[in-house]
């Protein structure tokens, strides 16, 4: 009888640890699963996206009054919606702990984590790649663009807060550190807001469905691959 003799492993996959660099830059280059959205994710990232460049624009316009001036409808404005903006991002955070089949809060913060740094890397270098080609960067939920995500929303909650603590505590020193905070991290979060709305319109414009895949549950139908 004919028995089959079971294929030993080579020198070169002996000696390959299981989890090397080039595996990890096979599965950053390998087709990225497309996450599903939760209306509750939807939602909160649509408030999100009405909160935030609202607050910049307005601050672009207010005018902060001097002490003992009645402050103008516009910075009352701006104070109370900084409040609901924290309330937003709050439940955006939250609900980031609880959601299942979406993007997990160790993706959005991967700074802690030596394994989740080097498959952002990975990917990083999946995507320069892909720009070598010529070709855009790719618009799925990869390490990279997590990890991406995640410091846009790290800006928008450190604005938010630092809002917060100069509404409650004016007139104290903290107070007026909080503002000085809330000035630059505003700038930092406008250079974040044009790079990834500029990014998403791109893609969308390129035939991507990276607006519906976010905003609402209609897909656009992907063109063929060349």
């Amino acid at each position: 009888m004919n028995t089959i003799t079971p294929l030993k492993p080579s020198a070169r996959d002996r000696l390959s640890p299981p989890d090397s660099v080039s595996s990890r830059a096979q599965r950053a280059a390998s087709p990225r699963r497309i996450v599903g959205r939760s209306w509750v994710t939807r939602a909160l990232h649509l408030l999100l996206l009405l909160a935030v460049p609202g607050q910049l624009a307005s601050s672009e316009f207010m005018r902060r009054p001097f002490p003992g001036d009645p402050p103008g409808s516009l910075y009352v404005l701006h104070e109370y919606a900084g409040l609901a903006s924290l309330a937003v991002v709050g439940a955006f955070w939250a609900w980031t702990l609880v959601r299942r089949g979406e993007t997990r809060l160790g993706r959005l913060l991967p700074w802690l984590s030596a394994s989740r740094l080097r498959d952002a890397a990975a990917d990083i270098a999946a995507q320069a790649r892909r720009m070598a080609r010529g070709r855009m960067p790719d618009d799925e939920d990869g390490a990279f663009a997590s990890a991406v995500h995640g410091l846009g929303l790290l800006g928008v909650t450190a604005m938010a807060v630092t809002g917060s603590i100069f509404f409650l505590m004016s007139g104290t020193p903290v107070a007026h550190a909080a503002l000085a905070l809330h000035k630059l991290i505003a700038n930092l979060v406008w250079a974040y807001l044009f790079a990834h709305a500029g990014l998403a319109v791109l893609h969308h414009l390129l035939g991507s469905d990276i607006l519906s895949r976010m905003f609402w549950p209609g897909r656009r139908r992907r063109p063929e691959a060349r």
